[in-house]
């Protein structure tokens, strides 16, 4: 998850590192496919419900036999890969000259915090639903493909990784493979500590009720950190069925953790499940877990705290920790997740600065 950056403000600081001798667009074609949004209408938060999914194809869409349904990050959607033409199409075409002819999918799954950790939750709506029964089926009807699971990758970066590892859960009829890129996750290393911030134990119980009544109406005036606990609170510890679009905040009104939100937070925490129930994913599942050395938000300690579960399980599982930071090359190290899922020859990630 990422704190105080945007998805667009990330790729306009990566893509002159990466592709700065680029001086023309790769064959991949992108176009956007328009989603209705069934599945979040009348949704708590009244957030948009007709979106945009980016297709991400080879020069070659025909050849095409695998789909990527790729996750961005906190804040991120499909609108970026929409405007950026440069980076899923390089990655798309780097593979398909491997003999790895694949298309990427990229959601939009923004709510109005900001995202929605790609959970159903009656505080938000039904994310999982909606890419796993709405948009799955539409893009693959648009593309005139019948797939089955092992033919189907769900990855992301960041809360994308968390919701690639929670839908690769989910739905195992669905998703073969996942490929988590620093995945959210290990909430007591991750989180906790933002709960002695003073941005949060400075609310006031007449601040938490202003937030929980009416999104961004203190959120926005606080700062980032306010902002996510508010999305993450949506999304992890709902009220319930009764009361949409309520959800429990972290903190009481003097500034200490309820020890009852938290342990709904910690029943969505993909390690505890992993902990509780290795067999989370099915045997035939491949399972790549990866996050930098240098992850300032320690989603590497998250990804290598469920490989440890994950290796002693049957089936196919890797964890790699390349040097750099939390958003350092993630188009390279998505590809890098991608070669391992396919059984093709794996690239070196770039140092950072190295480009």
């Amino acid at each position: 998850m990422r704190l105080f950056s945007s998805a667009s403000r990330f790729l306009s600081l990566l893509l002159p590192l990466l592709f700065a001798a680029a001086s023309h667009s790769p064959g991949a074609r992108v176009e956007a496919l328009e989603i209705p949004g069934e599945t979040l209408k009348d949704n708590p938060l009244r957030d948009p419900v007709r979106r945009r999914v980016a297709l991400i194809l080879p020069e070659k869409p025909q050849e095409v036999e695998r789909l990527v349904f790729y996750l961005p990050g906190y804040g991120g959607s499909s609108e970026d890969a929409l405007r950026d033409r440069v980076t899923f199409p390089r990655v798309v075409e780097q593979l398909a000259t491997e003999g790895l002819p694949l298309g990427i999918v990229v959601v939009d799954c923004r709510n109005r915090w900001g995202g929605s950790q790609y959970l159903n939750s009656p505080a938000q709506g039904n994310y999982a639903d909606y890419v796993c029964n709405e948009i799955l089926p539409l893009v693959e009807s648009r593309l005139g493909l019948k797939l089955k699971a092992d033919q189907r990758v769900v990855a992301g970066h960041s809360s994308g990784g968390y919701g690639a590892v929670m839908l690769g859960m989910q739905r195992r009829d669905l998703f073969g493979h996942v490929v988590a890129i620093a995945p959210d996750g290990d909430f007591e290393v991750t989180c906790r500590d933002w709960f002695v911030d003073p941005q949060l134990t400075r609310l006031t119980e007449a601040d938490i009720a202003a937030i929980q009544n009416g999104p961004r109406s203190v959120a926005q005036g606080k700062g980032g950190l306010v902002e996510l606990v508010a999305g993450l609170s949506a999304a992890f510890a709902p009220v319930g069925p009764e009361a949409p679009g309520k959800s429990h905040w972290i903190l009481d009104g003097r500034g200490q953790l309820r020890q009852d939100v938290w342990g709904q937070w910690l029943q969505v925490d993909p390690l505890r499940i992993l902990r509780k129930n290795p067999d989370a994913f099915a045997a035939t599942q491949s399972v790549y877990l990866e996050g930098t050395a240098q992850d300032s938000l320690l989603n590497n300690v998250a990804a290598r705290n469920m490989y440890e579960v994950l290796r002693k399980r049957p089936g196919r599982s890797a964890h790699h920790e390349p040097p750099g930071g939390h958003n350092h090359a993630v188009p390279e190290r998505l590809a890098r997740g991608l070669e391992w899922t396919f059984n093709k020859p794996m690239r070196e990630i770039p140092l950072p600065g190295s480009r």
